[in-house]
């Protein structure tokens, strides 16, 4: 099982490090950005061909790949439309600093994928947990779906140039697109958990600690916190917003009198 999950590793570092090779050498965000998603399916094609190939594991595989292709397919197209991805400014000219970034995503994308690829090594049955795992991460695609549309929709209107967005899913969270994430990987772990072992369901419950501690404490919201604040922190109807709209999990906004 180990070295199994080894060269998953090195398959993903391999990937990461000849694409970003290219991208840093012509100073294009565009692989950048499709990079993460085919790092994704890479690993889990390459389990899925490794395994019983069981309808269990079809539907985990299809569960990855479906994510993985959403959020490939939007990024890339932002990426094209816009020209660069703005996320990369500070770091697209500098060797290191653009390497660590590549090879912390080659090392984010194997750690996520930890319960799919040991759960590929069997094949689990259909249980309450496997239920519930298709049902968070079908919630939390259709939420981080949604949420990546309309507010990319949002920032190209030149009416609501220089103004957050404060509508429709993102009335109920500051970060809903972080919230769908989050679900995503604890409905992928909640439906390999009857395909692992009490040692597998200890390392694979790394994958969604992961990327909540991430995304709370990490490269998540605190910058974009921080962005906000620094752009509308003087706003007095920005500050009512943050007062009332919950920071991340969806919830009616608070009344003005709370």
């Amino acid at each position: 099982m180990s070295l199994y999950l080894l060269q998953l590793l090195g398959v993903s570092v391999v990937i990461n490090g000849i694409l970003f090779v290219i991208a840093f050498g012509r100073k294009s965000d565009k692989l950048t950005d499709a990079s993460y998603a085919l790092s994704f399916m890479t690993l889990a094609v390459l389990a899925f061909a490794a395994s019983q190939q069981a309808g269990y594991n079809v539907i985990l595989l299809l569960m990855v790949l479906l994510w993985a292709l959403r959020i490939g397919s939007f990024l890339l197209y932002r990426v094209l439309h816009d020209g660069r991805d703005r996320r990369f400014d500070a770091m697209r000219n500098n060797f290191w600093k653009f390497g660590k970034f590549w090879l912390g995503q080659a090392v984010t994308v194997w750690v996520l994928m930890l319960p799919y690829m040991m759960s590929m090594r069997t094949s689990g049955d259909w249980n309450w947990l496997a239920l519930s795992g298709v049902v968070l991460w079908a919630a939390g695609f259709i939420i981080e779906g949604i949420a990546d549309v309309q507010k990319y929709e949002f920032t190209h209107r030149p009416s609501r140039s220089g103004h957050w967005i404060d509508s429709g899913v993102w009335r109920y969270s500051r970060h809903p697109n972080y919230f769908g994430e989050i679900l995503v990987w604890i409905g992928v772990y909640l439906f390999a958990l009857p395909g692992l072992s009490t040692v597998g369901m200890l390392v694979g419950a790394i994958s969604p600690l992961f990327i909540s501690a991430l995304l709370l404490f990490v490269s998540g919201i605190p910058p974009l916190e921080q962005s906000a604040e620094k752009r509308w922190g003087r706003d007095p109807g920005y500050q009512a917003y943050k007062k009332r709209t919950s920071i991340l999990i969806p919830w009616p906004p608070r009344s003005r009198n709370d």
